[in-house]
């Protein structure tokens, strides 16, 4: 059903751009009936039904701006100057449009609209707007909330737009920009019974955190300085560590191989050999049986980390999300003896034979190749939960 909407929309926008300057007047669309006018008078001076349509467009279209114009002078709202400029400004292009041909000649007259110097009111309607929106900036300001911050932010935007250097304007940009960021404070707090290397911590961070950063949310792993203040910390806990003893097992299997070894002639029951169509003997292969005892060792050792994320505002006070995070590493190698005849082994089999019994990782080891996969899953969990934060 949707689909079908927005085909017949856009049917709509299509037959509506194709159609004559006259069909856009007769439907109201006179800021396009003067555009197809002026598009088709370039080609075609004499052209009347486009001169018609220019005439009546721009007659009516003026009169409705400054009939609209006039009733927001004298409603007085602050903050309707900004739509006053924009229809000086619509009604300046316009203008300059239409006068790229005109004078017309038609049916014994010149059509030709009088000029109207709209500067003057664009400018004052620009100073007006931009007053509006510098106090209204100042107003909201005076909320203390991170929301009213930003809108104040978008009001000295709008402010410097229209007016440039505006007294003061860069000083409230600033410390409107800055007191509307969230500034968020990711941490890792080791609550398990292993200490961890302080390297081990730097790498769980090193989260590219910059890439989650949005327009108005700043994520740190470092207080920047002693002024700083953070609106929300995600605390990564790790609660427990466990590292498996070292075990050591074997796989013992018996590999067999059946293998060509060399080959017999072929008799006839005389004894004598057999010949073939060409007059060579004939042969036939002979096959041995050969098998070996592959003793495999397996050394394996692992670490599993437990914890959780908590996502908290500090403003006011709130656990607005808590999630159980983990991570495994493993470590596993395999050596192996042969009694036996080895080539009944397989290359990958032989391959075994060159490797020794190697030393075990240590605890912390076993914890730092952890770090991989928790740092996955940290990142995981904090790009899931940036819809907490704002």
């Amino acid at each position: 059903m949707k689909k079908i909407f927005l085909l017949l929309t856009i049917s709509v926008l299509l037959l509506a751009g194709c159609g004559s300057s006259k069909k856009q007047v007769e439907s109201g669309n006179y800021d396009a009936a003067i555009d197809k006018a002026v598009k088709a008078l370039r080609k075609n001076s004499d052209s009347s039904k486009d001169i018609e349509s220019l005439e009546r467009a721009m007659n009516i279209v003026t009169e409705q701006d400054n009939e609209r114009i006039r009733y927001l002078k004298i409603e007085g709202r602050p903050n309707a100057y900004d739509e006053i400029y924009l229809i000086y400004k619509r009604m300046s292009d316009r203008q300059a449009l239409v006068r790229t041909v005109t004078p017309l000649e038609y049916n014994g007259r010149t059509v030709q609209f009088p000029y109207v110097d709209y500067m003057q009111e664009m400018v004052m309607a620009k100073k007006k707007a931009a007053d509006f929106y510098y106090a209204h900036g100042q107003e909201l300001m005076k909320n203390g909330t991170k929301d009213s911050y930003r809108q104040a932010y978008a009001e000295f935007v709008r402010a410097k737009e229209y007016v440039g250097d505006y007294d003061g304007i860069d000083q409230m940009l600033q410390e409107s920009r800055y007191l509307g960021i969230s500034r968020v404070y990711v941490t890792v707090k080791n609550y398990s019974v292993i200490k961890f290397p302080r390297e081990f911590e730097e790498d769980l961070l090193a989260l590219d955190l910059p890439r989650l950063n949005s327009d108005w949310v700043e994520y740190h792993t470092t207080v920047l300085d002693q002024d700083t203040q953070f609106d929300y910390f995600v605390n990564v806990n790790l609660r427990s560590v466990g590292v498996s003893p070292d075990r050591q097992f074997q796989r013992d299997s018996l590999i067999k191989k059946t293998v060509e070894d060399g080959f017999d002639y072929v008799k006839d029951a005389r004894g004598n050999v057999l010949k073939d169509s060409v007059g060579n003997d004939v042969k036939v292969a002979k096959y041995k049986n050969l098998q070996c005892a592959l003793i495999q060792t397996v050394q394996v050792k692992e670490c599993v980390i437990q914890g959780d994320v908590e996502v908290l505002s500090l403003n006011p006070e709130k656990m607005l999300k808590k999630d159980p995070i983990g991570a495994t590493s493993n470590f596993e190698h395999i050596s192996a003896r042969a009694i036996g005849d080895v080539n009944a082994l397989s290359a990958e089999q032989k391959a075994m034979l060159q490797s020794q019994l190697i030393p075990y990782p240590t605890d912390i080891e076993m914890v730092i190749m952890c770090s991989e996969n928790l740092k996955n899953a940290i990142r995981g969990l904090i790009q899931q939960n940036r819809r907490y934060i704002n």
